[in-house]
């Protein structure tokens, strides 16, 4: 019975994988960054506007997700914030269906998407933490390598319910499947599209409801009166001592840059596709299709590998995958491909940057999973909320580096190309630092 319970958690916490995925999948990457281009019309501009309001979500993101992660290991309850950040998840999704060609805010619609981006990150926070509790030491990162996978699998399944059944071609008003989006939406307003935010909001509220009604918060309610002074005065010591815990301050340090770095290479990769090879939003949620599945695959070996293995391994096979497929996206365009001239209409460029992105995804999926293995060895047990607070910091404090790098890069240089170099540089610069990482933390010394 024990057991049974056990494995139900584990399920539920699945769960939250499964749900939060299409925020990344559909909003950040494949249906609704390349619909901002559209409307835009222009993909430099549309980059650069991206970049700069993903910056402007990361900054909030960390200012807070350390501060949040020491409240709640002093007072409990991880379960009542992840209530909350999922509210202004649905929220921040749901405004995304405002943004109507002709009559575009696009300062009101990343200010709804920012929303939307800050519960789910925070809420992720909480959820990670409860990572360390649901196995024993030497199966997490397999729990953690099946949870990115079901989580990409969802994302995977609403990509394609989405592709099928609602994302219209801007040119035809038909989906993927040649029929016009459901329940009588209209595809002249680009209704199908849009839907992708009501329809994200949808998704997560469903497929919460396995992880409300099966995990359970392993950390009692404790200390409910603790004052928010001493919350802040604990985590004000624990940044004191971090450059004592020279692994842990190494992998921080290194996270924020690799992970940085991912995350620009997801949140523009559709947009760079979508400008450079002028691909509409079927092409590029097909792409997203592809990357999605390797990034399933992936990350459910890299869950065995990290088992094996142990995470840092994984880890480093990744950002150098990341650093390649990066490297050749810089001399991939519709005219020319490194450096030599194709004929009209030739579908290598297509060709390349499919493989592209099913590296993307793979590498992506095992460097994530390995990663969130790899802060359960380095943090506190005590204090993993307020670990994954600070790893989340190191994944945010400097999360505008890259979507800023890229759009004053796309801005100086007026091409998108060369405006993702910025990225071989922080994935090299986070490798360099896994050099100071033990694989069991400071706790092995």
């Amino acid at each position: 019975m024990t057991g049974r319970i056990e494995r139900r958690r584990i399920w539920g916490w699945f769960f939250f994988d499964w749900a939060s995925q299409p925020y990344n999948t559909l909003l950040l990457t494949f249906i609704f960054g390349p619909y901002v281009k559209t409307l835009l019309g222009d993909g430099a501009a549309a980059q650069a506007s991206w970049g700069y309001a993903i910056a402007a979500a990361g900054f909030v993101i960390a200012l807070l997700a350390p501060v949040l992660g020491a409240l709640a290991d002093g007072r409990g309850n991880r379960m009542l914030w992840i209530w909350a950040f999922s509210l202004l998840y649905v929220i921040g999704a749901s405004g995304l269906w405002w943004a109507r060609p002709g009559d575009f805010d696009l300062t009101l619609v990343m200010i709804s998407f920012a929303i939307g981006l800050i519960g789910m990150e925070f809420a992720t926070i909480f959820t990670n933490a409860m990572l360390p509790d649901l196995g024993p030491r030497e199966q997490i990162g397999r729990i953690s390598g099946n949870g990115w996978a079901f989580g990409y699998l969802g994302g995977l399944v609403s990509l394609v319910l989405m592709l099928l059944l609602f994302a219209e071609d801007a040119e035809t008003g038909r989906t993927l499947i040649g029929i016009e989006p459901l329940f009588g939406l209209d595809a002249a307003a680009r209704e199908g599209t849009r839907f992708v935010g009501p329809f994200s909001a949808l998704w997560y509220i469903l497929f919460m409801i396995p992880f409300f009604a099966w995990m359970r918060d392993p950390a009692p309610a404790r200390r409910a009166g603790i004052p928010v002074r001493r919350a802040l005065a604990g985590l004000v010591q624990t940044v004191r001592r971090l450059p004592r815990r020279r692994s842990e301050f190494a992998f921080l340090g290194a996270s924020m840059l690799y992970r940085d770095a991912l995350n620009g290479t997801y949140a523009l990769g559709a947009i760079f596709a979508a400008g450079v090879l002028d691909w509409s939003v079927v092409q590029t949620g097909t792409f997203g299709i592809l990357a999605v599945i390797t990034g399933a695959v992936f990350a459910w070996i890299g869950g065995r590998a990290d088992t094996a293995l142990g995470p840092r391994p994984v880890i480093i096979a990744s950002i150098l995958a990341l650093i390649a497929v990066v490297t050749v996206s810089v001399f991939v365009s519709r005219e020319s491909l490194f450096g030599m001239a194709l004929a009209p209409g030739s579908a290598l460029p297509d060709i390349v940057f499919y493989a592209v992105g099913a590296v993307i995804g793979a590498a992506g999926g095992a460097l994530q999973s390995a990663s969130r293995s790899m802060m359960v060895r380095q943090g506190d047990p005590a204090r993993m909320t307020e670990a994954f607070g600070l790893y989340a910091l190191s994944g945010k404090a400097t999360a505008f580096i890259a979507p800023l790098s890229i759009a004053v890069a796309t801005d100086l240089s007026g091409s998108q190309q060369l405006g993702i170099i910025p990225l071989i540089a922080l994935f090299a610069s986070g490798l360099f630092l896994l050099s100071w990482v033990k694989p069991d933390g400071d706790r092995a010394a």
